[in-house]
């Protein structure tokens, strides 16, 4: 894949700092999130060990997409990520509309990562919502403050983090072979063969984050070749991580797989006994801190691009240029997510609703996206035809979104009201 992907452009330097190594670490953050902490469970309760097929069907349709974001990233690096292909394919509005949806999600998204996470803690060491509170704050803060110091800062703590996750996944499914039992494949399919389809929806969540680092394109050292190899690693440990934590919830936990809220924490229980409770809180905090600040770090770029290109109010602009640090977007992402962090606790709504919404406008971002590959990408080549095929694959996913889509919709009229309402002349396709 990664030499289709380069093969376009030759590698060239940038001002950036990333390398292919601090670049899979920031894939892994985004992409991993937080569904390998309970949607193994979550899949296997609707499907049984069928879902072991849709975990299987979403990491092949994963590498298309993933091909895609990276080609793309390769071709153009620019802090506007999908927001400045979509404007090259189709115009400052459309390009205003993604990018408003990509942007406004990751408020809806990083506290919702951030109250799992929290749960997960106050499991181990009690406290109820109060300790889910203060560890979903504490959390945002920390997030905030790695990427006021720049993206070199947090991609370096990025792939530290990357390590001992991988090491932590790959200890609890290791440890816990000894317990598993082929029996627990049977019945296949407890709930039939069309249980694979709604299980398969279900853990879309955990697949979002292909188009996150593009963002960060022009802030890697070559992106025309380190984009793409950084893409290729992951998609790789990612698929690899996902079915090996699906197959050990499975085959080691049975029946049961479906009930339990905690399936990392059960497998580290049977494997290594003790404090597996302590070490799984320890897991959900690094997962849930690399998702957000992947996506922090995407979506602070991505609004000083939108407000250098007018698609948000100019004083946002100042930090879009490759090893700049978008402080003002940044701040401006930290409290619409603090804010939202606190209007869920004082509701006591729960994180369902706010992962729902920031699904729908992720899967607009994606169909837009892959439309802007078919424009942009060299036609006849191997990208181009993974631009179709993902492209196919997203719509899919557009038509079961359902009532959630009026969220991105809404984001998309308030994009428009805003360039409608702007004076400045913002441009033609290029």
């Amino acid at each position: 894949m990664t030499e289709t992907l380069t093969k376009a452009r030759p590698p060239a330097r940038t001002a950036g700092r990333l390398t292919v190594a601090t670049g899979t670490a920031l894939y892994l953050g985004a992409v991993l999130g937080t569904g390998v902490i309970a949607l193994p469970a979550l899949a296997a309760a609707v499907a049984g060990p069928a879902s072991l097929l849709a975990w299987l069907g979403l990491v092949i349709l994963s590498m298309p997409l993933a091909a895609t974001f990276a080609a793309l990233g390769a071709r153009h690096p620019d802090a506007g990520g999908v927001s400045t292909y979509v404007r090259k394919a189709f115009g400052p509005r459309a390009a205003t509309v993604v990018g408003w949806c990509f942007y406004f999600a990751v408020p809806a998204g990083a506290p919702t990562a951030a109250l799992f996470a929290g749960a997960y803690v106050a499991q181990a060491l009690g406290g109820g919502r109060s300790t889910v509170a203060v560890t979903a704050a504490t959390l945002l803060a920390a997030v905030t403050a790695a990427n006021a110091f720049g993206v070199k800062l947090s991609g370096r703590l990025q792939l530290v983090l990357a390590g001992l996750l991988v090491s932590l996944l790959a200890t609890a499914v290791i440890a816990s072979l000894p317990h598993a039992q082929w029996a627990n494949l049977r019945p296949f399919a407890p709930h039939g063969w069309t249980a694979i389809v709604p299980a398969a929806l279900l853990l879309v969540w955990s697949f979002a984050g292909w188009e996150a680092i593009t963002h960060l394109a022009a802030d890697f050292r070559r992106p025309a070749r380190d984009l793409p190899r950084a893409a290729t690693v992951a998609v790789v440990l990612v698929g690899a991580l996902y079915l090996a934590v699906a197959g050990a919830t499975v085959l080691v936990l049975g029946p049961a797989a479906g009930s339990t809220e905690a399936p990392l924490a059960q497998l580290l229980d049977h494997g290594i006994g003790g404090p597996a409770h302590l070490i799984a809180a320890v897991a959900a905090l690094l997962l849930t801190f690399g998702t957000m600040n992947a996506y922090v770090a995407g979506a602070a770029k991505l609004g000083a691009a939108l407000g250098r290109d007018g698609g948000l109010p100019g004083w946002l602009a100042r930090g879009s240029g490759a090893g700049e640090v978008p402080r003002r977007s940044l701040g401006l992402v930290a409290g619409l997510s603090a804010l939202v962090l606190a209007v869920v606790l004082a509701a006591g709504t729960g994180p369902k609703p706010l992962v729902m919404l920031a699904t729908g406008n992720f899967i607009l971002v994606y169909v837009l996206g892959a439309a802007a590959a078919l424009r942009l990408l060299p036609r006849r080549s191997r990208a181009h035809w993974y631009a179709r095929f993902s492209l196919v694959a997203v719509v899919g996913l557009l038509a079961t979104a359902g009532w959630y889509l009026l969220w991105p919709l809404l984001l998309a009229a308030g994009a428009l009201l805003f360039l409608r309402l702007r004076p400045a002349d913002l441009g033609e396709p290029e």
